[in-house]
């Protein structure tokens, strides 16, 4: 199957192929021969809200404008109904300024600093539970037919992981349609670019899944509720806070998603198994992604 194909029905695929974002590197091999490998580039990325710095990221430098925003947004630092007037970017100076039509002021909220689990170490703000209590996740059914449907999809889309690894995978997901997919050095800042493509384009989380090649911490599963969207899967394992916060605010939690296996431990009611297993074919082993640890 072609390229084209694969990715036809994304909005926005994976770029594997840009030469920006990986570096052919020089080495030796188990047995001392020479050998040259693509390795993923990795640079940093300050943001700034109106005349605030706000957090230098490490990302691998690609759609700027929608990590700066989406990493606003679900910091709470952006608020749905705040209109951006510009978003300047300067790939020399590696800044963006996000400007809004209203001023903003987050010194206390800067002063909280969190560091997460994310693999590039990632940094949230203020109290992670904030706004929890007012999310209202919609009742959305989960036919396992879609979900195998879709990993099938994703698994087969040509990535910068698959090209040079070292890196981690989002997909926003409906039915079983992958949407948007985007990479980065750290899960959290795939998930921010997803946020910040469906701030910039208003499109609604009520009807989405979000899939994830990493672990379902209780910051991705923090993200993912404060987002809006009811369903977050993923090929790895849990942590138990990620599970316990999944459950009280109504989240459909599934990983370990390989193959014809997954577990549910958050949201089983919402699931409607409507596929016979002998059905589903094993995962290839030239489309296996990071395990499911």
């Amino acid at each position: 199957m072609s390229i084209k194909n694969v990715t036809s029905e994304y909005i926005i695929a994976p770029k594997p192929f840009l030469e920006r974002l990986t570096r052919v590197v020089s080495g030796y091999d188990q047995v001392g021969e020479p050998v040259e490998i693509s390795v993923v580039e990795e640079r940093p990325l300050t943001i700034y809200l109106n005349q605030q710095e706000i957090v230098t990221a490490m990302t691998i430098g690609d759609y700027p404008e929608y990590l700066a925003l989406g990493f606003l947004r679900n910091q709470g630092m952006l608020a749905p109904d705040d209109v951006v007037t510009n978003i300047d970017y300067d790939a020399e100076l590696e800044v963006i300024v996000v400007r809004t039509s209203k001023e903003t002021s987050h010194e206390e909220k800067l002063k909280k600093k969190t560091r997460t689990s994310g693999c590039a170490v990632g940094t949230v703000f203020g109290d992670m539970m904030e706004g929890l209590e007012d999310v209202n996740l919609p009742d959305l059914r989960v036919r396992t037919s879609e979900l195998y449907a879709l990993v099938q999809k994703i698994n087969r889309t040509p990535s910068l992981y698959l090209e040079a690894g070292a890196i981690h995978g989002t997909v926003l997901c409906e039915g079983s349609r992958p949407l948007v997919y985007m990479e980065d050095v750290g899960r959290h800042n795939a998930v921010d670019k997803i946020a910040g493509w469906m701030f910039e384009t208003s499109e609604a989380a009520n009807n989405k899944i979000l899939y994830t090649t990493g672990r379902l911490t209780s910051e991705m599963v923090i993200k993912t509720a404060l987002m809006g969207i009811p369903v977050l899967a993923s090929r790895s394992g849990f942590t138990a806070w990620g599970v316990e916060i999944a459950r009280q605010v109504g989240l459909t939690v599934l990983g370990r998603m390989r193959g014809q296996r997954f577990v549910c431990l958050s949201g089983e009611d919402r699931l409607v198994r409507d596929v016979e297993l002998t059905t589903v074919p094993s995962e290839e082993r030239k489309h296996r992604r990071k395990s499911a640890s």
